[in-house]
């Protein structure tokens, strides 16, 4: 039997961690019985990730990317493991692996926005290591049989990056709705807590990276007037500690800052908000705006190209760098509540289609 390879190392993290986990749910419902795949875990995310599936097999590999046992130790494993193809879903790998995969690139962020940690960090440490980082990237791209982004606009990017020969090997496949969200979605009762301590309230959800620009969106929403709340819903990591820092010196009583809650509660969130704000100066995909639209929640967000790709003129825009135009919007929306049908447009997005998609993709490898 064949064998393929996936990645599910950041199983349990924000945004690529949304896309391995319906990767791997429709993988158990879709697979090729004649193909074992191998799904690499971390030993923390093993006892999460159960199988109906008897030809996907469970195996630990605890070494984290960006890190010396990656490029050791992981590359050792998969070498062991003789595997005839590896989904790599993150741009960080053994980049010594020598068989065929296929790379996942979700955006190019990391190439045209440095996170900047400079507080914390040597400024000619953090530069060295963004310019190894962008030659390792160029070597797993040109190295991939093929690459998958999730937009066409993060293909452009790509092409614009490194030339238009790389266009022939870019497959952009559409993500979706979480599948927690599809199936448990509508079993969600009212919580009597979070209804008497928020109404009226615009919704951010994500992480707090300089490039999602959700400074610049405080500054703004200070600027609003009237009993409205905005919740931030992230991470509690190091840039959701600095947008703390930010938030108490703004010192609006109307903002908050959710940390790692349940998806559960998410839910809730979802369903009550008058509308999601998504202030981004760089996407790949927009996850957080697919899941507000399937609730039926208007979309105000930035005028980029992945979001006029994904939307067209299906949702309020506003050039994200400058704040007046991001103000007048807002109060635009809540002067004329616009309203914006999605049912046509959701059909485009399904993370059962892309797995589907996905999978043939592998088939097609193990063939040639």
């Amino acid at each position: 039997m064949k064998k393929v390879g996936i990645d599910a190392r950041l199983y349990n993290q924000t945004g690529v961690g949304t896309y391995i986990r319906n990767l791997l749910f429709y993988l158990d419902k879709n697979n090729d019985k004649n193909i074992n795949y191998f799904v690499y875990l971390l030993k923390e995310d093993l006892p999460k990730v159960d199988f109906e599936s008897k030809n996907i097999i469970k195996k630990e590999a605890n070494f984290f990317w960006h890190s010396f046992s990656e490029q050791v130790f992981f590359l050792k494993t998969l070498l062991v493991d003789n595997l005839d193809l590896v989904h790599f879903t993150y741009f960080t790998f053994p980049i010594l692996y020598p068989k065929k995969y296929v790379l996942t690139v979700h955006d190019l962020t990391p190439i045209f926005f440095k996170t900047g940690r400079a507080s914390t960090r040597n400024v000619f440490v953090y530069h060295l290591k963004h310019f190894i980082f962008k030659n390792l990237f160029s070597i797993s791209v040109k190295k991939a049989l093929k690459i998958i982004t999730p937009s066409k606009t993060v293909k452009n990017q790509l092409c614009f990056y490194f030339g238009n020969w790389i266009e022939k090997k870019i497959i952009p496949i559409y993500e979706g709705v979480d599948y927690y969200l599809l199936f448990e979605g509508k079993k969600i009762k009212d919580n009597l807590f979070f209804k008497k301590k928020f109404k009226n309230f615009f919704l951010y959800v994500g992480n707090f990276y300089p490039h999602k620009n959700v400074e610049r969106l405080i500054r703004v929403f200070c600027r609003i007037k009237g009993d409205y709340k905005l919740i931030l819903i992230g991470p509690a990591d190091y840039f959701t500690k600095r947008l703390e820092d930010y938030r108490k010196k703004i010192n609006d009583k109307r903002i908050f800052i959710l940390k790692n809650i349940t998806r559960k509660d998410l839910l809730w969130f979802y369903k009550n908000c008058l509308a999601l704000i998504h202030p981004s100066l760089s996407e790949g995909f927009g996850l957080t705006l697919v899941e507000a639209a399937y609730f039926g929640k208007p979309i105000i967000a930035s005028k980029i190209d992945t979001f006029e790709e994904m939307w067209g003129k299906n949702y309020l825009s506003f050039d994200p760098k400058n704040e007046e135009d991001i103000r007048k919007k807002i109060e635009y929306f809540l002067k004329k509540r616009p309203k914006f049908s999605y049912q046509k447009i959701l059909q485009k997005y399904s993370f059962e289609k892309m797995t589907k998609e996905t999978l043939k993709l592998y088939e097609e490898l193990l063939k040639s």
